[in-house]
């Protein structure tokens, strides 16, 4: 929670005028209660008419401080908190941003969407909170008593002597709430994961009539989630019922005390006002420890990301073939840490030169891009890049050499250009020659404004093949060193197919192309070919190599082409 809170720092002078100027609202508004007990029990009685106007007018003067002291305090108070959520949601932000994949996995995505969102808000709400109630809540309890003490020291035991009640039923319903909000900020997390299941998948819920299912699938999720919010806000509903209750019987002791011991009306009627002070700063503590309850909660899973080291090391390693752009060597590796999803994957890749990767799905060929990528790194074995083991890289020089695109990648709700160059700045005409190498120069001269088309979200207002065109020409737009297409033309007819591969032997011919494909037809020319089988590497050659002593590769060749040759 330190280091959520620690936010505020920069904020620190608005915070602490805050703070004073609610301290000055809060001392006058103290005062209140016994100039009225002077006027009432000494000036009235004696007569003195110009004593009451001016003292009336001193009444008025602190009703004023109170009024746009506790106004001015809070604007200042909700100013801190806000710049300290920005700061933080950007941090926590950036950090999202730069975590591996593995911890990415670790935390879910969902999860990491909570924290963004309603963590750092409940964060927010206790920091403002404490900064507005902080400070008066504990002046008015504490300098109630103080002055009740002033006033009428015998009323002052009445009200001191439930306050220890007050702190005891407080303490111990805080105590017990936390854990809650705590769990419902897990169940949080579920209703964000169904919430993006069901936004991705629409269209396939709805092709199978699953709309009911899923809504009560989302029914059930939201009954456990507010079920858990239930149980937190029932612990904490009995906070102000009981502060109450307590007080109010301090209240009729006072009355009944008063009736007896007072000397005059004023003080009775100053003791009973500044009840109704202490009152509201026990309700303003309380309602402070029900904001801490959700805010200490928050804050510790927002922390649990920021210390997360999304720093990935970078080693003096030994150094490989240097004629070749990518290779691999004894590659083993497991996401879960049980079983392998990659054994023992060896192969090599000349610059200039083209591998295709073909098997079914789940064989492996996606983890392939993740470790050359350095997403995630290898649990036995070797990558090389250059000749470089990718651990002696820094992840963004490493990145900097390729150019991918995946089969479902994203495009963002920008213009076409944009999307294309996606912040790099890249030089003039590069946009326009990366589209048309990718074949999708004849589809934007067709769009309404070409290159400033502007794209929906999700790119909703193109089809699949004009999606994976843009993709293959963002990756190209920066001339890589070594590019990847995952499954980045399953979206393209053959033909078009065809045309992106001779566009790229003829305008790319120093790049290293690694093609991932399901088609035979999209892999048959390349320099190599790497089949995988449930992440097992079971052939390895040309086509016509392949065609000899796989097996595999005949049946798939088989399936897709019909023939042998």
């Amino acid at each position: 929670m330190k280091k959520a809170v620690g936010y505020i720092r920069p904020y620190g002078r608005t915070a602490a005028f805050a703070v004073v100027i609610m301290f000055i609202g809060s001392i006058a508004e103290l005062f209140l209660p016994l100039l009225l007990d002077y006027i009432i029990d000494d000036v009235v009685p004696a007569g003195d008419l110009a004593m009451v106007l001016w003292l009336g007018l001193a009444m008025l003067g602190c009703s004023l401080v109170a009024m746009f002291g506790n106004i001015w305090a809070n604007r200042l108070s909700v100013s801190a908190a806000a710049g300290m959520t920005h700061d933080l949601r950007y941090d926590l932000f950036k950090k999202i941003s730069y975590l591996k994949s593995g911890q990415v996995d670790e935390v879910t995505v969902p999860s990491l969407v909570s924290r963004l969102t309603s963590d750092s808000y409940y964060v927010n709400q206790m920091v403002a909170r404490t900064l507005r109630l902080g400070v008066r809540a504990p002046i008015l309890l504490i300098g109630g008593i103080i002055m009740t003490f002033i006033v009428d020291a015998h009323l002052a035991l009445v009200l001191l002597a439930c306050v220890p009640f007050v702190v005891l039923a407080v303490a111990l319903i805080t105590r017990r709430s936390i854990p809650y909000y705590a769990k419902k900020q897990a169940r949080s997390d579920d209703m964000v994961r169904a919430m993006q299941e069901n936004i991705s998948g629409v269209r396939i819920i709805k092709a199978l009539s699953k709309e009911e299912h899923e809504k009560e699938r989302f029914r059930s999720i939201s009954d456990r989630l507010g079920e858990t919010d239930f149980a937190a806000k029932r612990v904490m509903s009995l906070t102000n019922p009981l502060v109450t209750l307590i007080l109010n019987i301090g209240l009729v002791a006072v009355i009944a005390v008063g009736a007896a011991m007072s000397d005059g009306a004023g003080s009775v009627l100053a003791v009973l006002t500044y009840f109704t002070m202490i009152l509201n700063g026990m309700l303003g503590l309380s309602k402070i420890f029900v904001v801490l309850s959700q805010g200490v909660a928050s804050a510790d899973r927002i922390e649990k990301v920021l210390d997360m080291d999304e720093r990935q090391s970078v080693e003096q390693l030994p150094e490989g073939d240097a004629d070749c752009a990518v290779q691999f060597c004894g590659v083993s590796f497991s996401y879960n840490g049980a079983e392998d999803n990659l054994t023992d994957i060896n192969f090599s890749l000349r610059r200039g030169g083209t591998l295709g990767i073909i098997g079914a799905t789940g064989s492996g060929k996606s983890t392939v891009v993740n470790l050359l990528m350095r997403f995630y790194d290898a649990d036995k074995g070797t990558v090389y890049v250059d000749g470089r083991d990718v651990r002696s890289y820094d992840p963004a020089e490493l990145r900097s050499r390729f150019g991918v695109a995946f089969q479902n990648d994203f495009l963002m709700a920008a213009t076409v250009r944009d999307n294309i160059d996606y912040g790099r700045q890249l030089p003039e005409g590069a946009a326009e020659f990366a589209a048309d190498s990718a074949q999708a120069g004849g589809f934007i001269a067709s769009l309404e404004g070409g290159m400033q088309y502007g794209v929906a979200q999700k790119a909703a207002n193109l089809s699949g093949g004009q999606k994976q065109r843009l993709t293959v020409a963002r990756a190209l737009a920066g001339n890589p060193e070594i590019l990847v297409l995952d499954d980045a033309s399953s979206a393209l007819d053959y033909e078009t197919d065809a045309a992106l591969r001779r566009s790229l032997a003829e305008r790319y011919p120093s790049a290293a192309k690694i093609i991932i494909a399901q088609r035979v037809s999209s892999v048959r020319q390349a320099d190599a070919i790497l089949v995988l089988d449930d992440g097992r590497q079971i052939g390895l050659g040309t086509h016509e190599q392949l065609m000899r002593d796989c097996e595999e590769y005949r049946l798939i060749y088989r399936a897709q082409m019909g023939e042998d040759v």
